[in-house]
């Protein structure tokens, strides 16, 4: 086989790439609708969300980042088993886009399924003030359903005068539940009712690209059905309790056959946040007759994608202990060597750590890895959160099996790149350690990222 040379590669992945060119940028976002005061935010090509991006599974993908901020940013694409260099963590995995230059991504996705795209440098304010977009990797044949519907739902601290909030990374939100906001937003504006029809099947596929608030979705009077969670197919199953539990940073593709009655509504609410229930939307159906008397007899289960599965019996353990944030009354817990720091975020200072290690910010040059995996091998990742606080955990480069829950074996062949573990439980993941590089492993609650709850995993 003869190989071109790198020029002439280029060439011939651009030919044959899918193409995108998207710039972030300062605009103006109506979350409230047509007609109301604008907020002020950061966007991808003005849009709120950003462009959804769509590739075929196994076919290349270009994608230019023209940086119109005047601050550096990055693009992550969140839960692509990716080339290392194309990860877009500032200082780790490629230099920072400066104000005015441009970054190219090239990668081949190997997994279909529902993904996204955000900064990773000033992470926490680049994401809280808009910047996000979906992506999405057709399967290479079409899932039978009769619409394909996505929600990107995510929401805005935002003051009386509808601009958004000051006092990012405040010391309250650094050490306790992160950033949550006041208004939630669906696709980028307030919801409104979402229509549908009686008789059809639609597959929708919910992102959380919210910087904290965890979801608990519930359908009135509906039986949605899992089919893939972070853009891994799992067998079909309806949710414990009938909650689509959602932390910041996940995606779960549910498919619902719509058994309601013409003319009618039908709530959405989420009730994650203990006597805070609110209705995020209404289902809302025409009066049209039903597509069909029944419903489609095709399969829920999606195709494989070409994740490595781990052995379970040769697999090498390890453990992350999730350490620190605020109790009451303000104290530090769990911080190991770190007991005698200041009140979270002030000098700079941690407020969280992994194995007794904070690391803070967005990513940097020289972070040392806090492990080494052997490429190819089986690992176990006993994830243990100490804390008093949720914390959605995500890991660059690989998806995992999310084996047990505090001991109790995870049905329906679960794989995540974002696992969500609530306080004081311990969750189990297993992987093949089969991407070289070092790939960072943080939580996704943005606030604590950056004030320590970060480290790297290096695959060498």
């Amino acid at each position: 086989m003869v190989l071109a040379a790198a020029g002439s590669r280029r060439q011939v992945l651009a030919a044959a790439a899918t193409e995108y060119q998207i710039a972030p940028v300062p605009g103006q976002a109506h979350l409230f609708g047509p007609g109301q005061e604008p907020t002020d935010v950061w966007n991808y090509n003005g849009q709120i969300p950003g462009p959804v991006l769509r590739a075929r599974q196994g076919e290349p993908l270009q994608v230019v980042v023209s940086n119109k901020l005047d601050q550096d940013t990055t693009v992550h694409w969140h839960g692509i088993r990716l080339p290392n260099a194309m990860d877009g963590v500032p200082g780790l995995t490629q230099p920072p886009i400066k104000p005015g230059e441009s970054f190219t991504y090239e990668f081949t996705p190997p997994d279909a399924g529902t993904f996204w795209y955000h900064p990773h440098a000033n992470s926490l304010q680049q994401l809280g003030r808009g910047l996000a977009g979906a992506l999405i990797i057709e399967e290479p044949e079409p899932v039978a359903v009769d619409r394909d519907i996505l929600w990107v739902l995510t929401d805005w601290r935002l003051k009386p005068n509808k601009q958004l909030a000051t006092g990012f990374g405040n010391m309250m939100d650094a050490g306790m539940a992160g950033r949550v906001g006041n208004t939630v937003t669906l696709n980028g504006t307030v919801p409104a009712d979402q229509p549908v029809r009686a008789g059809e099947r639609i597959r929708l596929r919910l992102l959380n690209a919210a910087l904290a608030r965890i979801m608990a979705l519930r359908f009135d009077s509906h039986r949605p059905v899992i089919v893939a969670i972070d853009g891994q197919p799992c067998e079909p199953h309806e949710p414990e309790g009938g909650r689509l539990l959602l932390g910041p940073a996940m995606r779960i593709d549910v498919m619902i056959d719509m058994q309601g009655d013409p003319g009618q509504r039908y709530a959405v609410t989420d009730d994650f946040y203990q006597d805070l229930a609110y209705t995020l939307t209404n289902l809302s159906y025409s009066e049209d007759a039903p597509v069909r008397a029944h419903p489609l007899e095709t399969p829920l289960q999606l195709p494989r994608n070409p994740t490595p599965e781990p052995d379970l019996v040769a697999a090498e353990h390890h453990d992350i202990t999730l350490q620190g944030g605020m109790m009451g009354g303000g104290m530090m817990t769990g911080m190991g060597g770190m007991n005698g720091m200041a009140m979270p975020g002030m000098d700079g200072g941690a407020v969280w750590a992994i194995n007794g290690m904070s690391m803070t910010g967005d990513g940097q040059s020289g972070m040392q890895p806090l492990l080494t995996l052997q490429r190819g091998k089986s690992y176990i990742l006993t994830i243990r959160n100490q804390t008093a606080w949720w914390h959605p955990m995500h890991l660059h480069g690989h998806s995992f099996r999310v084996v047990s829950r505090n001991g109790v074996a995870v049905p329906h062949h679960q794989w995540s790149d974002t696992v969500l573990v609530p306080p004081k439980e311990t969750v189990d993941c297993a992987f093949v350690a089969d991407n070289p590089g070092d790939w960072m492993l943080h939580c996704h609650v943005m606030d604590h990222q950056v004030s320590g709850l970060m480290t790297v995993l290096r695959v060498a």
